[in-house]
């Protein structure tokens, strides 16, 4: 009798686990998590890292000329390594925030974007180039500096922008049909 009771509560304990586990939904929250990271990693690129004013500042060798006019050259040497440390940080971020958009690609806008197989193709071919062209950067910003690759700053903005374009397309498709998910039905269909 004694055995027939336990067996009962760890029947009892083991359905109450797996209810549990069916009722918390973790996909769902971190579905919610993987958007949120996507669409701050969006908001980072397009206004923070990308206007072409702040590229312009960051790589304006008008700035290094003045320095250079004006300056000793115990300054300039000293404005080339502070530039060249910004224009350093400046690549690691956005090559950071392009990871973090390419993560919730990979893992979630698949599943709910409806992309077509040659847009991710696009995409996929795009993050692969701009991860290879921010790379390129920072290693011709660590041995030349923020001067000698302008060409490579605006490949890399340029695909970055491509790859922001189709991203925030994926976010708002993604928050609609969330935002409709979340809206209840009337009934009586109005």
């Amino acid at each position: 009798m004694i055995q027939l009771i336990l067996f009962l509560l760890i029947g009892a304990l083991l359905f109450a686990c797996l209810i549990f586990l069916v009722w918390r939904s973790p996909r769902a929250e971190e579905g919610s998590a993987a958007l949120v990271q996507a669409r701050q990693a969006l908001t980072a690129l397009q206004t923070g890292l990308l206007p072409t004013e702040l590229i312009g500042r960051i790589f304006a060798r008008e700035d290094l000329e003045y320095v250079r006019s004006q300056a000793p050259e115990h300054v300039c040497l000293m404005f080339r390594r502070e530039r060249k440390v910004v224009a350093l940080a400046w690549a690691a971020q956005v090559r950071k925030e392009i990871l973090s958009l390419m993560r919730f690609h990979l893992g979630s806008a698949r599943f709910y974007a409806r992309l077509s197989f040659r847009t991710e193709l696009a995409l996929a071919l795009q993050f692969g180039g701009l991860l290879l062209a921010c790379r390129a950067l920072q290693m011709v910003l660590y041995i030349a500096g923020p001067y000698a690759a302008p060409r490579i700053v605006g490949l890399t903005v340029a695909t970055a922008a491509q790859v922001c374009s189709i991203s925030e397309q994926s976010l708002a498709f993604l928050n609609s049909a969330r935002l409709g998910a979340a809206l209840p039905s009337r009934p009586g269909g109005a």
